[in-house]
């Protein structure tokens, strides 16, 4: 088990649940459906990853896995692509300008779990077999 994903996992997915909650019955008063649809993505995204890190903890010390990197991936990932959708949608519904800057975190953070499930691809194909009739 590596305990750092495992962590990670069940922190980000208990503020995927808050944050759900929060946009399901505060925002939903105040934000247009589309506003409010773009965060409820961001929400899905967190918790999707938050599920796969708790996977890459769990599978962390099979011979040959290396989920240090995964997990950093999947970390910085959540990060910029989700809390940048939080971010732009909370600022748009104040009204705030400037919204061109933080825009550009979105698309690096799916770069960053795209790599990071590429990079588990990876792993799951160098990684010595185990047949279950041992």
């Amino acid at each position: 088990m590596y305990k750092p994903a495992i962590l990670a996992g069940a922190l980000f997915a208990l503020l995927a649940v808050v944050l759900g909650a929060f946009g399901a019955h505060a925002l939903k008063a105040i934000l247009p459906p589309e506003t409010l649809q773009s965060f409820e993505t961001g929400v899905r995204y967190q918790m999707y990853h938050a599920i796969a890190l708790i996977l890459v903890g769990i599978i962390g010390q099979r011979e040959g896995f290396k989920p240090q990197r995964i997990t950093t991936l999947f970390n910085m990932g959540i990060v910029l692509f989700s809390f940048s959708i939080y971010a732009l949608t909370l600022l748009k519904s104040t009204q705030q300008i400037g919204l061109g800057k933080l825009g550009i975190l979105t698309p690096i953070g799916g770069l960053f779990l795209i790599a990071a499930w590429g990079m588990l691809a990876w792993q799951a194909l160098r990684a010595p077999s185990t047949s279950a009739t041992q």
